[in-house]
């Protein structure tokens, strides 16, 4: 991965750190984009990574856009209409549409600021927790734009539709404790023992079976779009694959023997 994007591995989990803390880790540029792509197609493509953690260095979880390139209009900021339109498509927006296809449960460990496309990026994962300095704004208005990486489709999802348009519409930051009380975040923790809380997690993640963990990931992003009875035909088809799994088998043994299971992945 490049120097904008960090990366660790510790057993089944891998940390993806966003590293420009100078400018406290703008999300815009093809430099970072890029790096966030490679790293979802990496974990994907290993069937050994069963959790990935996403934070951020410094002080800022991520500011989202670069408001300088906006303002120069460069990068995926300038051109006509149509080349902003492309600039977007071809841009940011591959980050929402490679983390909904990541195949492995994703913990947000948002140590700070996130605002604009840094609030989605955290919505993007799957869980988030977030140190008592994060704030969370979905100031998109603030700079006179609308959310153009998802955001109005993750955060009514993340704290429904009154709470979420309350936050597009000010632009208004919300602290972490409001962020836990809405449901945006599941925890808040000191700064200095955030990551500590967000490998706790992934630990407790990655001790199931792999492929039951990214089946299941698979069903909870189907039964946001399917109906109840097409999710059900797809829950039977991955239950059956399940069940012939060794992993399966023991789980179930090591139930009844109250062991410990050792799940190979197959």
């Amino acid at each position: 991965m490049t120097d904008a994007l960090l990366t660790e591995r510790t057993d089944q989990v891998v940390t993806w750190t966003l590293n420009l803390p100078e400018s406290r880790n703008p999300i815009s540029d093809n430099e970072i984009i890029d790096a966030l792509v490679d790293a979802v197609e990496t974990a994907n493509a290993d069937d050994e990574i069963r959790v990935a953690i996403l934070t951020g260095a410094g002080s800022a979880f991520s500011s989202g856009g670069n408001v300088k390139h906006m303002r120069d209009g460069v990068g995926m900021f300038g051109g006509t209409p149509a080349e902003l339109r492309q600039g977007y498509r071809r841009g940011i927006q591959r980050i929402p549409k490679t983390l909904y296809h990541c195949e492995i449960p994703t913990i947000a460990a948002v140590n700070g600021p996130a605002i604009g496309a840094g609030c989605d990026l955290a919505l993007m994962c799957d869980m988030r927790l977030a140190s008592t300095t994060a704030v969370f704004a979905e100031s998109f208005a603030k700079v006179g734009i609308i959310p153009g990486d998802g955001g109005a489709w993750l955060l009514p999802r993340a704290i429904g539709l009154a709470r979420a348009s309350e936050m597009a519409f000010t632009g208004d930051s919300i602290d972490a404790t409001t962020a836990l009380d809405w449901g945006l975040v599941s925890r808040v923790c000191e700064p200095d023992e955030l990551l500590d809380h967000a490998h706790a997690l992934a630990a407790r993640v990655a001790s199931n079976p792999p492929h039951v963990l990214r089946m299941t990931k698979r069903l909870l992003r189907e039964g946001q779009q399917q109906s109840l009875e097409s999710l059900l035909e797809l829950s039977a088809a991955m239950q059956a694959i399940a069940h012939h799994t060794d992993d399966h088998h023991e789980a179930v043994d090591a139930m009844l023997e109250r062991r410990p299971p050792r799940f190979t992945g197959r």
